[in-house]
C-alpha cells in the first residue's frame, strides 16, 4: 500500500520548525549539553514556572524536588553507565542526549507523529555516530550508548525497538526495522553471565526486520534480505535471502534475484567470530558482580 504525503497547518509548521532548529543549534554550539536538555525538558513538559520558583529558593516538597532535577540528565543513571568498557568522553555527551531523546517520548508531543519525527531525526544526527538524510524514528526506540550508531539514509526504525550498540551497529541504506525488533552487539557468556563480549553487527542496504525479530550480536544481515516475523537470526543471512524461525534459516530467496543471490544449500555461516571486538580495562578497575554466585561447575572441582 503506497502512502500520502502529510503536512502540518502553516502555524504549526512554523512553531515546529522554529523549536527544532533552536534546539539543534544550541546542541550544536557551546553551551553546556546538560543546560540544553534540562531547558528543553522543563518546557516540554510544562514545568517552567514550577522550575523557575525552584532556582529561585522558593519551598517546594521531596517529590517536586526530584521531578525537578530529573530533568538535567547530569541528576541522572542509565543502565549503560554502569558498563565498565564505555567511552567515557564519548559517554559524557551521548547519555545527555539519550536522556532529552528517551523523555521527549515521555510527553504528548512524541504522539504527534510528524513533530516527533523530525525532532528524533535531528537529536540522531548528534546522538549517533552518523545518521543518513530522510531517516524515520518512531516511539520508544532504546539505544545502550548511541554514539556507536552508524545509520545510513531514508532508514524506518518503527515503535519500541532495542538497537544495542554496547559493541558497534552498522545499518545501511533504506533498511527497516519492524516494531519490537531487538538488534544486538553484545553477548553473555553461558556460564558467568557477568562476562560480556562486543561484536560489530551489521545490517546492510535495503533490509527488513519484521515484527518482533531478533539479530544476535556480531551477525550480519545482507543486503535486501528479510528476517521472518519473530525469527532470532544466530548466523549471517546472505544478501536476498528470506530467513524464518529459531534459528533463523534461509528458506528461499526473493523471487528474481536468483542469479546473484548464495545457493539456499549451506547458506548460513556463523562468522560472529570475525567480528568480534576487544576493549582493554585498566588494571585497578573496581568490578561489581551484582550476582555474587559461585560459578565453580560441579563437574570441573
Amino acid at each position: 500500500m503506497t502512502k500520502r504525503h502529510v503536512s502540518l497547518p502553516p502555524l504549526a509548521e512554523e512553531g515546529l520548525r522554529a523549536f527544532i532548529d533552536e534546539v539543534d543549534e544550541r546542541l550544536s554550539g557551546d553551551e553546556d549539553t546538560c543546560d540544553v536538555v534540562t531547558d528543553v525538558l522543563v518546557d516540554l513538559h510544562g514545568d517552567r514556572d514550577a522550575y523557575e520558583r525552584w532556582q529561585d529558593g522558593a519551598d517546594i516538597s521531596p517529590a517536586e524536588r526530584v521531578r525537578l532535577q530529573g530533568y538535567d540528565p547530569c541528576n541522572t543513571t542509565l543502565e549503560s553507565e554502569y558498563y565498565a568498557e564505555k567511552d567515557e568522553e564519548r559517554f559524557k555527551r551521548s547519555k545527555h542526549l539519550q536522556w532529552l531523546w528517551r523523555q521527549f517520548d515521555a510527553t504528548p508531543m512524541a504522539d504527534n507523529v510528524e513533530f516527533a519525527l523530525r525532532f528524533r531525526r535531528m537529536l540522531a544526527n548528534h546522538l549517533f555516530d552518523s545518521c543518513g538524510e530522510g531517516c524515520r524514528f518512531f516511539k520508544g526506540i532504546t539505544f545502550t550508548y548511541g554514539h556507536n550508531i552508524e545509520v545510513g539514509d531514508n532508514v524506518v526504525v518503527h515503535d519500541d525497538v532495542h538497537l544495542d550498540d554496547r559493541g558497534k551497529l552498522t545499518i545501511g541504506d533504506r533498511v527497516s526495522i519492524s516494531d519490537d525488533t531487538h538488534v544486538y552487539s553484545h553477548d553473555h557468556d553461558a556460564v558467568d553471565q557477568t562476562h560480556v563480549d562486543n561484536y560489530h553487527t551489521i545490517i546492510e542496504d535495503d533490509v527488513r526486520l519484521t515484527y518482533d525479530s531478533m539479530v544476535r550480536a556480531g551477525v550480519k544481515v545482507g543486503e535486501n534480505a528479510i528476517l521472518a516475523a519473530k525469527s532470532i537470526a544466530g548466523k549471517d543471512i546472505p544478501a536476498h535471502h528470506i530467513a524464518a524461525g529459531t534459528p533463523a534459516k534461509s528458506l528461499t530467496v526473493k523471487d528474481g534475484w536468483e542469479s546473484v543471490a548464495e545457493p539456499i544449500e549451506g547458506a548460513n555461516v556463523d562468522r560472529r567470530a570475525e567480528r568480534q571486538l576487544f576493549v582493554d580495562l585498566p588494571d585497578n578497575l573496581e568490578q561489581f558482580d551484582e550476582f555474587q554466585r559461585d560459578l565453580s561447575p560441579p563437574d570441573r572441582q
